[in-house]
């Protein structure tokens, strides 16, 4: 069963990834729109780009936001 506490973690999880979702799905078209209007690379290698690039980032590590966190620790 589904106390509380769970319940409100199971939301906040469900909204931080609802964010990340939109944040990166509006990110990649901003990403890619420059090198495409100006023609330096085709659609689908900027696509192509982009996915795997997104995905590498994503799976690097925190180390950046540890980084980040030290300087305001």
């Amino acid at each position: 069963m589904i106390n509380e506490f769970s319940f409100g973690l199971l939301l906040v999880l469900a909204l931080v990834l609802a964010a990340e979702f939109v944040n990166g799905w509006t990110d990649a078209p901003n990403a890619i729109a420059t090198v495409v209007s100006t023609r330096v690379i085709s659609p689908a290698t900027a696509f192509l780009m982009t996915a795997v690039l997104n995905i590498l980032g994503a799976m690097s590590g925190t180390a950046v936001a540890a980084t980040i966190g030290k300087a305001y620790a």
